[in-house]
């Protein structure tokens, strides 16, 4: 179930990012509950306020166990390369954030092979850069996910609830998309039949002048 929960999570992500899907941007709050030794996906969004301001976007992620005062940097993303910078997540990281731009709203990372050190506080950082046309502006946003591992996953009313929900999310999408594109098509179908009846009609008064003006003759 747990993998079904990354798998929905993550389609949505996929709504979300992405330059072919300019849709929105929302921003949905982490899951905090990792099961030992499966993934994870830390969630973490930043929208911009306005969409048609171009912007560059690093994202830092920091980690601090049960028990530490201070964080450590454990990643660092900067388009097109991810950086794994602490020794306990080598090779256990994953980037999952916005792609194919550095024009990053999403900085979400997978973390593998979930351990029960794992538990703690992550922090996401981004540093935005905003092209704005009276001079470039800094921002800078973070947030914090305080994450718990546990043995199996919980199954509480609220969590049911929510895979509900976002199967009927889901499949209200769907059927909105399939509504748009019948929409679309029957008015670029309409404007087409349109278009060619004004050109029958246009063809139909040519030949109508020309046998008006055969020799002075009208031809029934």
């Amino acid at each position: 179930m747990a993998h079904l929960k990354l798998s929905l999570l993550g389609f949505v992500l996929l709504l979300l990012h992405g330059p072919q899907v300019q849709a929105g941007c929302c921003e949905v709050d982490s899951m905090t509950e990792a099961v030992a030794g499966e993934s994870f996906l830390l969630g973490c969004i930043s929208c911009k306020k306005r969409e048609e301001v171009l912007a560059s976007t690093t994202v830092d992620w920091f980690f601090k166990p049960n028990g530490q005062e201070d964080f450590d940097q454990i990643f660092h993303y900067e388009y097109p390369v991810p950086f794994i910078l602490h020794d306990d997540f080598e090779d256990r990281l994953e980037w999952q954030g916005t792609m194919g731009t550095s024009d990053v709203q999403i900085g979400a990372i997978f973390i593998h092979n979930v351990t029960f050190n794992d538990t703690g506080t992550y922090r996401c950082k981004f540093e935005r850069l905003l092209y704005l046309p009276y001079g470039d502006q800094p921002v800078t946003v973070t947030k914090d996910v305080e994450l718990s591992v546990v043995a199996v996953a919980n199954r509480e009313m609220t969590a049911v609830v929510s895979e509900i929900m976002m199967y009927v999310t889901v499949v209200l999408l769907q059927l909105w998309m399939i509504a748009v594109l019948f929409y679309c098509y029957k008015k670029i179908s309409a404007e087409s039949e349109a278009r060619e009846a004004r050109k029958a009609l246009k063809a139909l008064n040519k030949v109508v002048d020309t046998k008006d003006t055969c020799d002075g003759v009208h031809l029934e």
